[in-house]
């Protein structure tokens, strides 16, 4: 291979690596906001019952909004870097994002200057504000949510890999759609209800059918949303195929495939 064709895979990897790992490390962060579809909308709530006793909303965490490009980026270096490819990012992934939860809890605890408490003391409209408790309760995650989260984010990952590949065995180079949606609809299924239940059912005070349920709204809003934006996977895959060339674009799909890549 020569030296243009690795330059382009190297260029190739870093370009994906960056946006999978930008965004996977911001949804963590902007994930405790949780938000409400239906008024996003503009519509009211559904108040849907689930199991006769818990009544639920399109309420989501922020950070499903951005999630769809994590599992578009990883379907895409599936396809040209193979089960090592994904494995690498998603291991360096989790590792950064253990990295910003070790920083975060450390900046937290950083006495805040008095100056800063009272130029910000209140808010637009008059109201008292303590701007040092709005900052941690917004940074600081409990150690459930940051287990859960890593534990499923690194569970989906292997799962998405394996799948995918399966499914790349019986397609072949074709149907880019059925095993980009097929790998997502199963590795999403463990990520939407791990996280949910390790850090509210074992760490927390959630009830089964409590995780059962926000679970559900969850997988079913990612697993739509990957759906929605599957033009956008073959989008991605033209644009690639026309970087590396035809001929090298087919070759790296061969070598992902059988597990030969330059890792």
């Amino acid at each position: 291979m020569s030296q243009i064709d690795e330059s382009k895979k190297t260029n190739l990897f870093i370009i994906l690596g960056s946006i999978f790992l930008t965004n996977a490390i911001l949804a963590e962060i902007i994930g405790v906001k949780i938000f409400s579809g239906e008024k996003t909308l503009g519509y009211d709530p559904v108040n849907w019952s689930f199991f006769g006793e818990y009544v639920l909303d399109f309420n989501l965490t922020a950070g499903a909004v951005i999630w769809p490009i994590v599992f578009i980026t990883t379907d895409i270096i599936n396809e040209y870097f193979g089960k090592k490819g994904v494995r690498k990012i998603s291991f360096l992934t989790a590792a950064l994002i253990a990295y910003v939860f070790v920083i975060i809890s450390l900046v937290t605890v950083l006495v805040p200057a008095d100056f800063w408490i009272e130029v910000n003391s209140q808010t637009p409209t008059g109201e008292s504000f303590d701007i040092n408790y709005a900052f941690n309760t917004i940074f600081r995650q409990g150690l459930g949510i940051i287990i859960g989260s890593l534990t499923a984010f690194l569970l989906g990952q292997l799962v998405d890999v394996f799948v995918f590949h399966r499914l790349r065995a019986v397609t072949g180079a074709n149907m880019i759609w059925l095993r980009a949606t097929g790998s997502t609809l199963v590795s999403q299924f463990f990520d939407s209800f791990v996280v949910l239940g390790i850090a509210f059912y074992v760490f927390g005070n959630w009830s089964l059918s409590q995780i059962i349920a926000v679970g559900l709204i969850n997988y079913v809003y990612k697993f739509t949303v990957a759906i929605l934006l599957t033009p956008l996977l073959y989008l991605g895959h033209g644009l690639i195929d026309r970087y590396l060339g035809k001929e090298l674009a087919h070759k790296m799909a061969e070598d992902a495939t059988a597990d030969r890549s330059f890792f």
